[in-house]
């Protein structure tokens, strides 16, 4: 009888062999019925003992056989760059392999983002993102987007939340959220707020006080947080929506004061000033974030994303890191994979109706 020639096939990474399509049928009493039979259970014997192994070499952090990259969107010396650094070592530790930083600044970091989706679901192609290319381009870069973030990218782990600041300048006579909106109602259309560009969130963090309080207050688009900020400063503008590490010095220094922030919660950094939410009723519920996390293309082996959660979560978790994530506004907020898979999606809902509702697009 011959002997059956054995060819690889894929189970989510992994190689084993099946019987070749052109073995005879027939042969040796063997009917068409019965080979297929054998053939399937070979097959699933195959597979089942090869995801236990899998399985098993995720679990036990050996499942890098290459250098794991870290893509980013944006320069060095950022914030999701600063994230992506902290991670290396103990990913590296974890996994025993050189992990490395990659930066593609460009196309509002889709270009990174989109060259995650493309890459293989093994766990060695990671995207350190922010919100927007994950969960808001899509929704103001319509035309641009090369990938779905919800379909091609899987959420592994959460940086941490990064709410904006509102900060206006120290001679304006508002000192907490419920001043602000007042201010803002009885100065009705006279009003502007800067954010770092169109359609991030520090815009639609504008965007959805208008929307919620009823105020009218006109967004002025800066290039960059540096100019966003001065120019509350000296007066150009009446407020911003800011990073806490871009108004943080001129309001240690005296010249902006903040007045609230845009998460539910307080800011650790920023313990005296209150949440936006409390400054009407009508703003009950609101928040508008930034948040940065860590991505894997879609495809990627469940115990594997459990596993790069548990590193990364866990490393995140360290006191040293803390401080430095907190020096840049970042905010821990803990949460379960799948409630992290929930955030996201739920994210990208809300950043989708602010979007529509102020007719925001960066074409």
């Amino acid at each position: 009888m011959r002997r059956e020639r054995l060819t690889p096939f894929s189970v989510r990474g992994s190689v084993g062999f099946e019987p070749h399509a052109r073995c005879g049928f027939g042969e040796a009493g063997i009917g068409r019925e019965d080979k297929l039979f054998t053939r399937r259970a070979f097959s699933m014997s195959a597979a089942a003992a090869l995801l236990t192994g899998s399985n098993n070499a995720y679990a036990q952090g050996t499942f890098a056989t290459q250098n794991i990259r870290l893509v980013v969107g944006y320069p060095a010396g950022g914030g999701v760059d600063i994230v992506a650094r902290l991670i290396a070592d103990p990913m590296k530790a974890a996994f025993g392999q050189a992990v490395l930083v990659e930066n593609k600044p460009g196309a509002a970091a889709m270009i990174a983002a989109q060259s995650v989706a493309r890459a293989t679901p093994d766990g060695h192609t990671l995207l350190v993102s922010a919100a927007g290319e994950v969960a808001l381009n899509q929704h103001i870069y319509k035309e641009r987007m090369a990938y779905d973030p919800l379909k091609d990218l899987t959420p592994v782990a959460l940086a941490g939340i990064v709410p904006c600041v509102v900060i206006v300048a120290a001679t304006t006579p508002v000192r907490t959220p419920a001043e602000l909106i007042a201010y803002a109602l009885a100065n009705k259309g006279k009003l502007s707020f800067s954010s770092s560009g169109v359609g991030n969130p520090q815009h639609l963090a504008g965007e959805l006080m208008n929307r919620m309080a009823g105020t009218d207050v006109l967004h002025v688009p800066y290039r960059g947080s540096a100019p966003a900020v001065t120019d509350v400063a000296v007066g150009a503008v009446t407020m911003s929506f800011s990073s806490l590490g871009a108004a943080l010095p001129l309001i240690q220094d005296g010249r902006l004061r903040a007045v609230a922030v845009t998460s539910r919660e307080r800011m650790p950094q920023l313990p005296d000033v209150a949440p936006l939410s409390e400054g009407a009723p009508s703003l009950a519920g609101y928040e508008l974030l930034n948040w940065f996390g860590v991505f894997a293309p879609s495809g990627t082996p469940e115990p594997l994303q459990a596993r790069l959660f548990e590193v990364v979560s866990g490393a995140l978790q360290d006191k040293a890191t803390v401080e430095k994530l907190s020096i840049q506004g970042i905010v821990p907020r803990p949460m379960t994979l799948a409630e992290l898979r929930s955030f996201v999606r739920s994210e990208s809902e809300k950043f989708g109706k602010v979007a529509e509702a102020a007719k925001i697009r960066a074409e």
